[in-house]
């Protein structure tokens, strides 16, 4: 499958949700919030100084955001943006991708290392709980860079993305809130897993970092599936009017030299498996 460019000129996208008939993202190239319609036309939500990351939705509809380099849970509502949590303590090094369940509790990756320093070395890093009051704890520990993250439609599993573990890795969530037993969702080697969602049979599209791909995971295996991209894909997302449209983030890298250059775009293609959330 080929995708179409929706929107270039971007810096670097991240972190796609569709929701309210838009996808909305972050891109923290810019240090925006933004979101796009179907006719590609961009509108500004939020500017976030230290780089947006994750998005999700409260059940009162508001919008909180992974505030990457500072290390918070910022919360935007009524036009307003506050300190949900300071997620300080828990991570040293930058904080990314997130999920919110339906009952408010949100689940915060960090990177654990320095991603751009040479020698690279790995640290296991930890996935965070946010609780709808703003406490933290730790929901999940050595994970290999925990990227993107979604929760089944059921709310029983939440599966995470390991981006230097070139795996997926799934917890059954417990009746309150907490993460419970581990197991391998799917063994990705060759493949740095970013960016996840979730479709309407259980199967996971998986932004691939090493590659120029999206590809489509069942437990234990990897379908044919594939979206190709020209450039390196970060993130993905299926919504659109039926839910069967796909949207790639992806780039040139996320490095300062492609950010300024605006490599970054939103690509598009329609599958048959609408969103997990479609089928509601």
């Amino acid at each position: 499958m080929i995708p179409t460019v929706l929107v270039d000129g971007l810096g670097f996208p991240e972190d796609p949700r569709w929701h309210e008939g838009a996808l909305w993202f972050s891109d923290f190239g810019q240090r925006v919030v933004r979101t796009v319609g179907m006719d590609g036309r961009l509108e500004h939500v939020v500017h976030v100084a230290a780089r947006p990351s994750g998005l999700g939705f409260m059940p009162d509809d508001s919008l909180l955001v992974v505030s990457m380099d500072d290390r918070r849970l910022l919360r935007f509502a009524a036009g307003q943006l506050t300190e949900h949590a300071d997620l300080a303590r828990w991570s040293v090094h930058a904080c990314n991708d997130m999920v919110v369940s339906a009952r408010g509790d949100a689940y915060v990756g960090h990177m654990g290392f320095d991603l751009l320093a040479r020698p690279r070395k790995v640290v296991p890093a930890s996935l965070l709980l946010v609780r709808p009051d703003g406490t933290v704890s730790v929901a999940a520990d050595d994970l290999l860079f925990p990227n993107g993250v979604v929760i089944t439609r059921d709310g029983g599993t939440l599966i995470v993305a390991e981006t230097m573990g070139e795996r997926l890795t799934a917890f059954a969530v417990l009746a309150d809130g907490r993460l419970g037993k581990r197991r391998v969702f799917a063994e990705l080697k060759g493949r740095a897993p970013d960016g996840i969602c979730l479709d309407a049979e259980g199967a996971v599209w998986v932004a691939d970092a090493a590659g120029k791909a999206c590809v489509r995971v069942r437990e234990g295996f990897v379908f044919n599936d594939t979206a190709t991209t020209e450039k390196g894909c970060f993130a993905c997302e299926l919504g659109g009017p039926s839910g069967r449209t796909l949207f790639l983030c992806t780039a040139e890298g996320f490095h300062r030299e492609a950010v300024e250059r605006g490599t970054g775009s939103i690509d598009c293609v329609e599958v048959e498996v609408p969103s997990a959330a479609a089928t509601h």
